[in-house]
């Protein structure tokens, strides 16, 4: 075995990885996102699963079937964000954490090529996987995600034909459904904001590492299978409120000054046309409370923002370079948003 001195100075060893899987009431998916990690032709250090206060028995099940697998049981759903960081805190014997979802099913080459990546790409912290939709396994469920100046964030790629999605490269931001990260990046911005519990975690994350400057990857060649949105729906109340309440953080905590004031107004826009939208689609209550309670966690979230931006290393245009901006790319955001929904119905 590679001893990890050798691995920190070898350019061309494998480094040591940890692969976190954050599981409530997973059902049948963990048992299968377990037996396709058996299946992987890299191995990983060590495969974590933090049991979010499941009450199906699928953590208990998977263990007995693949003893290999470490289980953290918090006793209660810490959401997302702070499952995720309690499972990146337990392996400090690792340089990189792979994060993965119970409903995301990696092919055999996925760790491997994501090392590979990493190894290629020494200025990106962030590595994101090519997801294909588990259900239409023609069509792309993203490569990477798309963050717009007014604080609109979507999948790039989703369900478009496998053969159009886009090639590797420079991405403002992963879907952590399946996402390695360097561990002492992740570390050293904070990992996820727990008060976020779920939604638009991964775009802030994201974010704040890279106004760190540190760099995001997508791999095009590592794929896993993504089910999307199996526990908590795809358009549920739910996701709504996390949603919805969170993007307006993600922008106030995490935009560069000058280039807060300058997209203010698209940024009000857009929370104009959600709170309209998604009262139209009977979903008034859910949206009003998004909006609400992201007003009421404004000034804890300004607090936030002196610290993020007193870290910041890289300035506005390097920022704004890798976003999306001007009128065709909200357009197309919202339409794409649009035919999700009815697709969803």
């Amino acid at each position: 075995m590679v001893t990890p001195d050798a691995r920190l100075t070898d350019p061309y060893a494998t480094p040591a990885i940890a692969v976190v899987v954050v599981a409530l009431d997973a059902g049948h998916f963990l048992d299968e996102v377990a037996a396709s990690l058996s299946r992987l032709t890299l191995k990983p250090r060590r495969v974590i699963v933090v049991d979010n206060g499941s009450s199906d028995g699928a953590v208990d099940a998977m263990a007995g079937r693949h003893p290999e697998v470490e289980v953290m049981r918090p006793g209660r759903n810490l959401g997302f964000a702070a499952a995720n960081n309690l499972g990146v805190s337990a392996a400090p014997d690792c340089e990189w954490v792979a994060l993965l979802n119970p409903d995301a099913f990696p092919e055999p080459d996925w760790l491997r090529c994501l090392a590979e990546a990493a190894r290629e790409h020494p200025g990106c912290s962030v590595i994101g996987s090519r997801l294909v939709r588990a259900r239409a396994p023609d069509q792309l469920d993203g490569t990477g995600d798309m963050y717009h100046v007014s604080g609109l964030a979507w999948r790039r790629d989703h369900r478009r034909p496998v053969a159009d999605g886009a090639a590797a490269g420079e991405v403002f931001s992963v879907c952590a459904a399946a996402a390695m990260y360097r561990r002492d990046a992740f570390v050293s911005v904070g990992g996820f904001d727990e008060s976020y519990f779920c939604y638009f975690e991964d775009t802030d994350l994201a974010f704040r590492l890279r106004l760190a400057g540190h760099g995001c990857w997508y791999e095009p060649r590592s794929v896993a299978q993504h089910v999307g949105s199996a526990t908590s729906g795809a358009e549920s109340d739910f996701t709504i409120y996390h949603s919805h309440r969170n993007l307006v953080w993600t922008y106030v905590k995490n935009m560069p000054g000058t280039l807060v004031w300058l997209y203010l107004p698209q940024h009000l826009l857009l929370n104009l046309i959600s709170v309209a939208w998604f009262s139209l689609r009977g979903q008034r209550r859910a949206i009003l409370g998004a909006k609400r309670d992201a007003l009421r966690g404004l000034p804890h979230v300004v607090r936030e923002r002196r610290s993020v931006q007193a870290g910041r290393r890289v300035d506005g245009r390097e920022v704004r370079r890798l976003m999306s901006r001007g009128r065709s790319a909200y357009v197309t955001a919202m339409r794409r948003a649009l035919a999700s929904v009815r697709a969803a119905r």
